[in-house]
């Protein structure tokens, strides 16, 4: 199992106010999920966060995989063979120069984790999210890279060099709705394992 010594099952949503601009979220706020906007709010550090928290299993589908310092934690989390991870990535996507370089740092195990591919209709898998040992799901607009999350990039601190789209971040905990979310995307792994399938057998 992972170490951690703040598991996601002590979580709570208003965990994620320090990654937000006000640093606080509204006491009259859902009791079910948070948003974080790109460029105003750290939805990288977000992000960082709550993948640091997992211990039991992660399920993803993302949809522009740049980012190497959270490839590096997902990585982290397959080699702990505690952890059960399931990853889907975008056929013309992985294909792009940066994405790629990432992917073919991988160890087999690692690349077993992960099925890259399109949607059953063989359009772009564009979904951007994930459940996170069944109790907490993000969804939203962002791809993981230094635009898509509106990383800083000057170690100041400052704007200086700053790029970032407009993108949404959205956390959730109900148990209803991240299960289904979950269904979802173990659906879209399944989809891209045949796809991959089909292309070793010369389909």
């Amino acid at each position: 199992m992972a170490n951690t010594p703040n598991p996601l099952s002590t979580f709570k949503l208003d965990d994620l106010a320090r990654f937000t601009k006000e640093g606080v979220f509204s006491s009259s706020d859902s009791p079910d999920y948070r948003v974080l906007y790109v460029g105003r709010d750290d939805v990288h550090g977000a992000l960082a966060y709550v993948l640091s928290r997992v211990t039991r299993s992660i399920v993803f589908n993302q949809f522009g995989y740049d980012d190497d310092a959270l490839d590096a934690q997902i990585v982290k989390l397959i080699e702990d063979d505690g952890v059960s991870v399931v990853g889907t990535l975008d056929k013309s996507q992985a294909g792009g120069v940066h994405e790629r370089k990432i992917l073919a740092a991988w160890t087999p195990k690692v690349r077993a984790s992960f099925a890259v591919g399109q949607s059953a209709t063989h359009q772009i898998s564009h979904t951007k999210g994930g459940v996170l040992d069944s109790v907490l799901a993000w969804e939203g607009s962002t791809n993981w890279s230094n635009s898509g999350e509106g990383t800083i990039v000057a170690e100041d601190g400052s704007n200086v060099g700053r790029k970032a789209q407009n993108n949404t971040c959205t956390f959730h905990i109900h148990p209803i709705q991240v299960a289904r979310f979950a269904e979802e995307l173990h659906e879209e792994h399944i989809v891209a394992l045949g796809q991959e399938a089909g292309k070793t057998k010369g389909v």
